[in-house]
């Protein structure tokens, strides 16, 4: 039940930074927010673990804070797979939307889903 609920905080997510930055990322609906969202949280499940072995040395070099651009890999990659209905302008977008949404996952996560857990 978690699950699904990170995918739809996600997908409004993405909606709200659609809406945000209209030239550089485009939704064509709430359902292609709820599909990059699930691709999203499955290439999280598959791909990304293998990105953080693969590169150790440099987050650990670098503090963690190329986590970031892991999560922006992702991103890219959904968009990848998403075709036209998602489409992010470049890497630079992409690694903003991953920062931003992660610190707003930290926020909800830390306030909304912590005190419904009481």
């Amino acid at each position: 039940m978690r699950w699904l609920l990170g995918i739809v905080i996600n997908a409004i997510l993405f909606m709200a930074l659609a809406g945000y930055f209209e030239n550089e990322i485009y939704l064509s609906g709430f359902g292609a927010a709820l599909g990059a969202s699930f691709v999203l949280s499955i290439l999280n499940i598959l791909v990304r673990p293998i990105l953080i072995l693969l590169t150790l040395p440099v987050t650990v070099l670098s503090l963690g804070l190329f986590l970031f651009v892991i999560n922006g890999v992702t991103i890219m990659l959904t968009d990848s797979l998403m075709g036209s209905s998602f489409d992010i302008d470049g890497f630079g977008m992409a690694l903003l939307t991953a920062i931003i949404m992660s610190v707003a996952n930290l926020i909800i996560q830390n306030t909304v889903l912590k005190e419904s857990k009481k």
